[in-house]
């Protein structure tokens, strides 16, 4: 633990708590009850990350948006090895992982993509696959595994068709996707996912360099590479950055998304009776801040010594921030209760500062399209098992669940 002081004490890890904690059984939405203690104790609390790294977490929703909006702690992973751990000899940073003003340059090149006006623009065909994957699922007879059958797909093959990704080939990046996800996987492992999907993705870009298509690394080479602005390279990684992220996270908020409607039944009769687009909009706004997915991914560097939450963190140590904690903060009235008419506007699902996740909009049109047409379209929808015997994602970075058993 720290002190409002703060002065940090070397630490091996060896008697540090584990970072993000264990979840209640009971309460498997809720993020680990140890962090709702961290948040209510002065200071920070110093702990020891899934790769055996220490670092201080930060649990307070203002503490968590100072860390993700202060220049002065770092994303660098050039500056900063500690920060990267699959990153291997030959590839470039991605842009998540630096600093502006190169950080700002670099996204600067992707955000036409993501806008409000060029995702909306995309809406109907994102209802278009929401209907198709939802057929084949009902086709293919009850009970179900949603994940399989409706969650996964539907954000992999969007984020593949903008991308320009074959989509035949979403095997081979979910799989490696996973390895690269997973707690605990062997530091050699994880290279080697990460070199197969970069070297996959760096084949993919010299061929579109050769046959452009209408598609954003297509669009980068012809119009990006061209002019000095990024290499081959910056585009293979940054797209790898894309394609990992942009079906990850949406897949599973749809599958917790909806078990958290199916153990809320009131709540799932809000989005299903309403024919109101805020309304629905204002929903998944709710269930981003309740759920909070994004577990221990965003990880800082002090560049110099410097105050988070009354306690003094040193130049050169690691803060990692609790978003699930801080969006169960007061500053949201009852903030444990899922309540989908609340004002969940200002939560950090998609974390805060410049950083803040690229493909929000994206992943909101999905949400809003894919949760309606599940819940109207299947009414009788319920678990096919005990909630009990769900298999949570524990063992990601990402939280969710490995598989999700439903019958209609």
């Amino acid at each position: 633990m720290s002190t409002a002081t703060g002065q940090t004490q070397p630490n091996d890890g060896t008697d540090l708590p584990d970072y993000p904690g264990t979840r209640s059984p009971r309460c498997p939405f809720d993020p680990p009850p140890v962090q709702a203690g961290w948040r209510r104790a002065d200071g920070l609390t110093q702990v020891r990350l899934s790769n055996g790294r220490i670092a201080w977490a930060v649990t307070r929703y203002g503490d968590v948006k100072q860390l993700l909006g202060d220049p002065r702690l770092s994303a660098d992973g050039h500056r900063y090895p500690q920060l990267m751990e699959t990153q291997q000899h030959g590839q470039p940073q991605a842009f998540p992982r630096m600093d502006d003003p190169e950080h700002s340059r670099i996204r600067r090149t992707l955000t036409g993509e993501f806008t409000v006006k060029r995702v909306e623009a995309m809406r109907p065909h994102v209802r278009s696959l929401v209907d198709r994957f939802l057929e084949e699922m009902i086709a293919a007879g009850s009970p179900a595994d949603l994940v399989r059958a409706y969650a996964l797909p539907i954000p992999s093959l969007v984020i593949s068709l903008l991308l320009g990704v074959p989509y035949d080939d979403h095997t081979f990046f979910q799989t490696r996707s996973a390895t690269l996800m997973r707690k605990g996987t062997p530091q050699q492992e994880r290279q080697a996912a990460s070199g197969e999907l970069f070297g996959y993705l760096l084949d993919l870009v010299k061929r579109k360099e050769r046959e452009p298509g209408d598609d954003l690394i297509s669009r980068l080479v012809t119009e990006r590479v061209v002019t000095g602005e990024l290499t081959h390279l910056d585009v293979a990684m940054n797209s790898m950055v894309i394609l990992h992220a942009g079906h990850e996270t949406t897949a599973n908020m749809i599958a917790l998304g909806t078990l958290a409607l199916l153990e809320n039944p009131r709540q799932a009769d809000r989005i299903r009776d309403t024919d109101d687009p805020k309304v629905v909009a204002a929903a998944v706004e709710e269930l981003l801040r309740y759920l909070s997915i994004a577990q221990d991914m965003l990880v800082r560097v002090a560049t110099e010594d410097i105050v988070v939450g009354g306690h003094l963190v040193r130049e050169g140590e690691m803060l990692v921030s609790g978003v699930p904690s801080a969006n169960r903060d007061g500053v949201f009235e009852s903030a444990d209760l899922l309540d989908l008419d609340r004002d969940a506007r200002g939560h950090l699902a998609f974390g805060y500062g410049v950083h803040q996740c690229l493909g929000q909009s994206l992943a909101r049109v999905e949400l809003q399209e894919a949760l309606p047409a599940l819940l109207r379209r299947l009414p009788a929808l319920r678990l096919a098992v005990p909630l009990e015997e769900v298999r949570f994602r524990h063992d990601m970075v990402v939280y969710g669940v490995h598989e999700l058993p439903v019958a209609w």
